[in-house]
Parts: C-alpha cells; structure tokens; sequence
C-alpha cells in the first residue's frame, strides 16, 4: 500500500464506515478491524451488530477502548490494512475517564495531555507498521455550539485530534451524504478559457 494513512470524516450517517471497508477491499489483503465502540446500552448494542455484519467474516477484529498504538502493534501480525473506526468513540472514552476532572481548572490540560499521548503513540505505530491505516472520525464542529462545558470540551478536544490526524495523512476525504470528497491532496481540476464574444 503505497499511501500510508488515509482519513476519512463527515457527520453521522455520511457513509464513513462504509467508504473505509470499500477503500480496504479494493486494496486487497488481510485486514485488522480496530473497533472502539462500547456498548453501554441496547441502542448501541444494535449499532455495533449491525457494523459487525456489514463487516467481511475474514477480517480480524480487535476492540479496544483506549491505547490503540500500544494494542495494534501487538496484533497487527500480517494485516496489510488497518481500519480503525472511530477516533470519534476513542476520544469520548478517554473523556470519559476523565469527566470527573473536566469541571476543575487545568483539568482540560490534562484531558488533552492524554489525549496527545494516545494520538501520538497511534501516529508511531502507524510509522513504524507495513500495514497501511485507514482512520475513520467525525466532524462534529459544524453545527450548534454545545449547551454545557463537557459538550463544548469534547467538540474542541475531537477537532484538535483531527487536525493532527489530517496532518500526518497522505489522503483525507471529507463524506457528504454518501459521496467522498478528496480534501488531502486536492483534486487536480482545469478551468476551462472561456473567450469573449468580441475576441
């Protein structure tokens, strides 16, 4: 796999996940599924089975929580792609662990300095991995801004993940009602000449 890190985002039900297993087909292979979801109630429950059989039964599936790098490098074995779907769930879990300290002062420092352990420890393994990545997030700072301090921290913390995500990546595509739209490298497009009646 010439491109080493694809990103994909867009809001919810833009056909990220299934833009990701199409682009992981097409490079051929053996796959890693890196699920992050946990399912905390029947709704979710639901979301993760029905993910599960949109997904191929050839595929290895590894569900972790936080700590991605640190576990898919001890399972990346010989997968020539790796999808990791969400980076969305990642940051939500390890806000999650630190929502009692989300209210005190610097306890949004802190938050963020995990967060800037477990993106940094991804970047590495990506780096240092054959396998090619494809990461799956969503944007989520393009609607109304959020009516509590927890909701506001989560949206700046999620878009500061994605902003150095989309930097180390050679390809970004942004999925807008099902149709992905390349943003990293831009598309190469030629503007027509159009001459004046006159000439």
């Amino acid at each position: 796999m010439s491109t080493k890190c694809i990103l994909i985002t867009g809001g919810a039900r833009s056909g990220k996940s299934s833009f990701a297993q199409e682009l992981a087909l097409k490079l051929g292979g053996p796959v890693l599924f890196v699920a992050t979801a946990v399912a905390g109630d029947e709704e979710m429950r639901k979301r993760i089975e029905e993910h599960q059989r949109e997904r191929p039964p050839t595929w290895e599936l590894l569900e972790v929580t936080t700590h991605v790098g640190r576990q898919v490098s001890q399972r990346i074995s010989g997968a020539r792609v790796v999808i990791l779907d969400c980076v969305t769930l990642l940051v939500n879990n390890i806000l999650s662990q630190y929502s009692d300290k989300a209210s005190e002062q610097g306890g949004s420092s802190q938050i963020e300095e995990r967060l800037g352990d477990e993106i940094g420890d991804l970047v590495e393994c990506i780096n240092s991995a054959e396998a090619g990545f494809i990461i799956v997030t969503n944007e989520v700072g393009m609607g109304l801004v959020p009516a509590n301090r927890l909701g506001r921290l989560y949206r700046d913390l999620l878009g500061r993940v994605n902003q150095k995500l989309a930097a180390v990546a050679d390809e970004v595509y942004l999925m807008v009602a099902g149709l992905p739209v390349r943003i990293k490298p831009p598309a190469v497009t030629q503007q027509k000449g159009y001459r004046d009646a006159g000439d």
